[in-house]
């Protein structure tokens, strides 16, 4: 049955990213934000589908630390539904993603307008200073940054490789950082969408002001040590 579900749930959405896709196309024309509600109403659109065809839900917590200011925001990515949560979630939230999504059809022109903010991640130091900058500029435009520090997206037990690009925009924003914590890994493996309630939780904020390495310290025990829970508790079910 799970393999059935997750074989209707493909085509539902491959069919609702492509009616999406064309049917917000004149948002390009509009301001940013135009092109930002259409991303939402896609991840929102994603969600429903895997509930109802899937069974798979979702549960947040730790509401009470979301930041009412602009914040950053650094967490765990096991699956491709952190993408789609993170903006529905995160209001006009700037993700930051590999510069190379920008050249994919539709999705890169989404991205793009929406103020996305793309790095090379071949570029190294130039990539830091882009990054930096970008962050500033979403800031100063009164909207939140949400990084998934190791880049990628990474399979349970895979080993940590926690990037710079994390450290540079906290010490250089001076902004309060809001780790989080997920379990998707365990319900999206692969081509399969299995039943059952994803968790996400935002952590107590990290206040700005610490030291690299300090930060990273913090901020790499505090995610992990969320995610090693959250798993493990979606395996006593």
């Amino acid at each position: 049955m799970t393999v059935f579900r997750s074989i209707v749930f493909q085509l539902y959405f491959a069919l609702m990213s492509v009616v999406m896709n064309i049917a917000w196309l004149p948002a390009l024309l509009g301001p940013p934000r135009w092109t930002q509600r259409g991303v939402e109403l896609w991840g929102r659109l994603t969600l429903w589908g895997l509930r109802v065809i899937c069974g798979l839900t979702y549960e947040v917590r730790g509401r009470e630390h979301l930041s009412a200011t602009p914040a950053l925001y650094a967490g765990k990515h096991l699956a491709m539904w952190d993408t789609v949560v993170v903006p529905v979630l995160l209001r006009d939230v700037a993700l930051v993603l590999k510069r190379q999504l920008l050249f994919i059809p539709f999705y890169g022109w989404y991205a793009s307008k929406s103020g996305m903010i793309a790095v090379d991640r071949g570029a190294h130091a130039k990539a830091l200073r882009s990054l930096i900058a970008q962050g500033k500029d979403r800031l100063a435009k009164g909207r939140s940054i949400a990084i998934f520090p190791e880049g990628t997206r990474k399979k349970l037990g895979a080993e940590l490789d926690y990037k710079p690009g994390v450290a540079a925009l906290y010490t250089q924003l001076g902004v309060a950082c809001i780790p989080f914590a997920l379990n998707s890994g365990v319900f999206w493996t692969g081509p399969l969408r299995k039943p059952g309630t994803i968790v996400i939780e935002f952590l107590a904020p990290i206040p700005p002001g610490l030291k690299r390495p300090a930060f990273m310290t913090e901020l790499t025990t505090r995610v992990e040590t969320a995610t090693a829970r959250l798993v493990a508790e979606a395996g006593t079910r």
